[in-house]
Parts: structure tokens; C-alpha cells; sequence
């Protein structure tokens, strides 16, 4: 579970990275990166939403503490 654990994180983190980049500089690395709304860039933003989906459930463990 750790594995998946990182992995989301660190996927939240890039996106939140990209986010941050499109806020500021108005620059868009993923679609930079991999094209405008291409496969695989659809893919991208898919996995940063499921990995922030995935971390709900820090908020509910953090309650049980």
C-alpha cells in the first residue's frame, strides 16, 4: 500500500506543479509536454485526478489520530 501511497503523491505533486506553472506563467507543461488534449495528455490529467481522489483518504485517517 506504501507503493501506491508514493506514487499518488507524487502524481498530486506534479499536477499541482502544472497547476501552479498555468497560474503563474500561464504555461501548460502537460499539454506542452504531450500535445493539446491528446491521449496521452488526457491520460495525465486523468491519473492527477484519480491520485488526488485517492488522497481523500488521508483526511479521513488524520481524524482517526
Amino acid at each position: 500500500m506504501k507503493i501506491l501511497d508514493c506514487t499518488a503523491l507524487t502524481i498530486a505533486i506534479i499536477g499541482a506543479i502544472n497547476w501552479g506553472l498555468i497560474g503563474i506563467l500561464r504555461f501548460d507543461l502537460v499539454n506542452f509536454l504531450f500535445g493539446n488534449m491528446s491521449m496521452l495528455s488526457r491520460i495525465v490529467y486523468t491519473l492527477v485526478g484519480l491520485s488526488g481522489l485517492y488522497l481523500f483518504r488521508f483526511f479521513a485517517r488524520s481524524g482517526d489520530r
